[in-house]
């Protein structure tokens, strides 16, 4: 089920989440991959070439809106993934890869 919104290319999810239409992309997901590499618009479509132009050019809009709510969703996306990083540990072949660095 997904809700409509004043963007064309942009509807909400079941849990009113911001997604491109017609894809799986969360909006989020398109801005963090632009922050985590600096990407134009051009360059987003030629990493996700499923998406159209307008498609990324509405998510990206849509987010300059929705600023300070999709930062704040990100920021705690990136804590809640730092905390279960730290909870896990080190992997097993992380643990291996140190060891045999020591055994050198």
């Amino acid at each position: 089920m997904t809700a409509a919104t004043a963007y064309r290319q942009i509807v909400l999810n079941d849990k009113n989440v911001p997604m491109i239409a017609d894809s799986t992309m969360k909006v989020m997901e398109l801005v963090m991959a632009q922050r985590a590499h600096g990407w134009s618009p051009e360059e987003l479509h030629f990493q996700h070439p499923y998406l159209s132009m307008s498609q990324i050019h509405a998510a990206l809009a849509y987010y300059w809106d929705h600023k300070v709510e999709i930062d704040t969703k990100i920021d705690e996306s990136l804590r809640f993934a730092d905390q279960a990083r730290m909870a896990a540990g080190p992997s097993p072949v992380s643990a291996k890869v140190t060891k045999a660095k020591g055994q050198l």
